[in-house]
Formats: C-alpha cells, sequence, structure tokens
C-alpha cells in the first residue's frame, strides 16, 4: 500500500536531487550535465552580488513572516471553534463551505480576488456607500502583501483544520467530565485540556511549515502580481521562473533552490533543538 508514495518520492524528490550539481557548473542544454564546463562556487558568487537578488529575498522573507505568524494559527483557531459546534449538522455545513476553497485553483482564486478587489468590485462598492473614493487595490503596494496573506488564509484555512479536529478528537472525554466537576466552562477546558493535547501536533506541523519559509509558491504569487505590485511581491519562486525558465539561466537559478532549501534545513534544525526541550520534535 505504501509503494505508491515510496514510489513518488523516490521519482519526483530523490533522482532530481542529482540535478542539483548544475548549480556548480556553467549548463548547456545542449551539452548535458556531464559534458557541460565546471565553475565552482561562480554561481553563488553571482547571486549574493546581484543587487536584485536581496530584493527578491527581502520580499520572500516578509511574506514568509506574514504567512508564518497570521496563517499558522488560522487553523488552530478554526478547529477550536469547530469543536464548540455541537449540532452535527450544522458543523458539517459549516466545514464543507470552509473546505471548498481548498479545492479551486489559484488562478480561480487570482480572479475572484482581483474581481472583488477591482474598482468595480463588491469592496469599492461598499466603500462608496460610505463616501470613499475606490482604490486600486491590486495595483496599489500597500495592500498587496495583506492580499497574499488573507487570501491564503482563505483558501486553506479550512482544509488546514482536519489534521487539528483529528487531534481533538482523540481527547479522553473523560478530561472534559472531570473538568466539568471541578467547575471548569469551556474556555478552561479549552485552555488546560484540548490545547496542551494538540500541542505536538502544532509543533511537529510548525516545524513542517518552517522548513519551508522560503517556499510560499510560486501560483498564488504569480496570480496575484502586477507590474505595479513587483517592488513588494517578486519573490524567489517567480525570480526562478523568469530567470530560469523565460531566460534559461538554470545554473544560477538551480544555485538559488540550493541556498532555499540550506536556509530551510538550518530553520528546521534550530527550532527542532527548541522543540526537544519540551520533549517534542520531529528527531
Amino acid at each position: 500500500m505504501i509503494f505508491p508514495g515510496i514510489l513518488y518520492y523516490a521519482v519526483f524528490k530523490y533522482v532530481p536531487l542529482m540535478g542539483s550539481v548544475i548549480a556548480i557548473q556553467d549548463f548547456k542544454i545542449l551539452k548535458g550535465i556531464w559534458n557541460s564546463p565546471w565553475v565552482g562556487l561562480d554561481n553563488f558568487q553571482f547571486i549574493f552580488s546581484y543587487r536584485d537578488f536581496y530584493v527578491v529575498l527581502r520580499n520572500t522573507a516578509i511574506i514568509a513572516f506574514y504567512k508564518l505568524v497570521f496563517g499558522f494559527p488560522a487553523p488552530i483557531l478554526l478547529a477550536l471553534l469547530f469543536n464548540e459546534i455541537r449540532l452535527m449538522l450544522v458543523k458539517r455545513f459549516v466545514q464543507s463551505l470552509f473546505y471548498l476553497p481548498h479545492f479551486l485553483s489559484w488562478v480561480v482564486v487570482g480572479g475572484i480576488v482581483f474581481e472583488v478587489l477591482s474598482s468595480q468590485g463588491i469592496v469599492n462598492v461598499i466603500r462608496g456607500w460610505f463616501g470613499y473614493e475606490p482604490v486600486l487595490f491590486m495595483q496599489t503596494e500597500k495592500y498587496f502583501r495583506t492580499i497574499v496573506v488573507l487570501s491564503g488564509i482563505w483558501k486553506g484555512v479550512g482544509w488546514g483544520t482536519i489534521i487539528y479536529l483529528a487531534a481533538i478528537a482523540g481527547v479522553n472525554p473523560n478530561l472534559y467530565e472531570a473538568a466539568v466537576v471541578d467547575g471548569a466552562n469551556r474556555f478552561k477546558q479549552t485552555l488546560h485540556i484540548t490545547l496542551p493535547t494538540m500541542l505536538p501536533t502544532v509543533v511537529v506541523l510548525f516545524l513542517l511549515d518552517i522548513g519551508n519559509f522560503l517556499e510560499l509558491g510560486f501560483d498564488q504569487i504569480y496570480n496575484l502580481l502586477t507590474p505595479m505590485t513587483y517592488s513588494v511581491g517578486d519573490i524567489i519562486e517567480t525570480y526562478v521562473y523568469r530567470a530560469g525558465v523565460l531566460q534559461g539561466q538554470y545554473s544560477v537559478t538551480t544555485a538559488i533552490g540550493l541556498f532555499q532549501s540550506v536556509i530551510g534545513f538550518a530553520l528546521l534544525w534550530a527550532f527542532n533543538r527548541l522543540a526537544r526541550k519540551t520533549e517534542q520534535g520531529l528527531w
């Protein structure tokens, strides 16, 4: 049963690692890996001496930080709210409503975001009721990162609650009964029983997220980015797309990918060391 999963990771995760060698080559697609000239660390020196790379890195780090601070707790809070719904029919309906955006592609979600936030969209229509002038949200730099974070939460928060709801379902009901006998209300039960029980799951998912800190996902940013917001929204993935796919700088973009992986591993290792102090962690 696990063979398809093993095969997937072997073919699409481990075998492509061998291609990372082109990060220390001046890779020529017609010559292939074996015949392309070796350049050592020249590609890494190039990206660290390229001024625009630091702009892209800064944008990636800022958006990633916002997503971690605001996006990571969102499914935890939503799972706790779902757990408080007593009518099963209502609970299933609300859960399905929140799960639905996960199954929409970023092309569709991007179109919805552009439509809602356009000059004639619902947001500007409501603003007009109160006498405010229309705002071009998608073409304004100061709104872009907020839109990215909120649209990401809207699309993924419902799906992210599944694991947390499973963790909550594993709580021994006797603990809640004992808490009621001791006079604990619903808030205190959540604070002293539900949250501590969820902590191992929260720590593991946090470590998995921190390991992908600089990997924001190409689809979302590419579909929301406009020429007016490049200065605050151009991230590593969109830069790699332009430089690697469109301009054919395969060696440079591979070096950037290795840089992302090293940063992700360093963050994962550091936060796992911290998690071990609470007897949690991945290893």
